[in-house]
């Protein structure tokens, strides 16, 4: 008889051994965006009144019947469409869905209108053919200096929709045309990111919780 031998499994790609220095890395890091996301949110209690203002504007419209139109760029792309899914589907409550559309979302009519007619008028051309007076447009952008967010806030008030910009810190060109400006109060873009997503979904609750109360 022949003795089994049992053969030795050799991971193709062994896992390296875990360094120590990684997990101080680690946790330096998280404490560092902890204080600063603390320093930041204290900050931006300061706008609780513009927060509260953009709510009832986005309640009025949606109330009548309206609709929420909602445009940004690269990571603020992210959040418009953020944004819509957590007004169209839910945030925390049982309700009916809300009419937001995420002008960032339809590769198709973006190309096509960027082919057309430049980048510069991808959410403009959108907001003629979606946006109605009473409608709202909410404008994410960290610069608050996309040239197609300008010209969509443009467009957006002279066919009667308020706008809403949700910016950085910085004096922005998109703050200034907007009806209503939000500026979180940093400048670094990962962190100013960080505050939008906090002030959109402070945005959604108030909504839900306006919209869905009974009676």
């Amino acid at each position: 008889m022949h003795a089994t031998r049992l053969a030795t499994v050799v991971p193709l790609h062994p896992s390296p051994a875990p360094r120590s220095d990684a997990g101080a890395a680690v946790l330096s890091a998280l404490d560092d965006r902890r204080t600063r996301l603390a320093n930041a949110l204290d900050a931006l209690c300061a706008q609780a009144g513009e927060l509260g203002e953009a709510a009832t504007l986005i309640i009025e419209a949606l109330r009548a019947g309206g609709r929420v139109l909602i445009a940004g760029n690269g990571g603020s792309a992210a959040e418009a469409q953020h944004f819509a899914a957590e007004l169209v589907g839910r945030f925390q409550r049982e309700r009916d869905a809300y009419a937001a559309i995420a002008l960032t979302a339809d590769t198709a009519i973006l190309t096509a209108v960027a082919n057309d007619y430049g980048y510069e008028e991808v959410f403009a051309r959108q907001v003629v053919a979606y946006g109605q007076r009473g409608d709202v447009l909410v404008a994410f952008s960290t610069s608050g200096e996309s040239e197609n967010l300008v010209r969509a806030a443009r467009t957006a008030i002279q066919r009667g929709l308020a706008v809403v910009a949700i910016t950085g810190r910085r004096p922005n060109r998109l703050a200034k045309v907007a009806d209503l400006a939000i500026r979180v109060p940093v400048v670094e873009t990962p962190l100013a990111q960080e505050l939008h997503t906090v002030v959109l979904h402070v945005l959604c609750d108030l909504v839900e919780s306006s919209l869905a109360a009974p009676g």
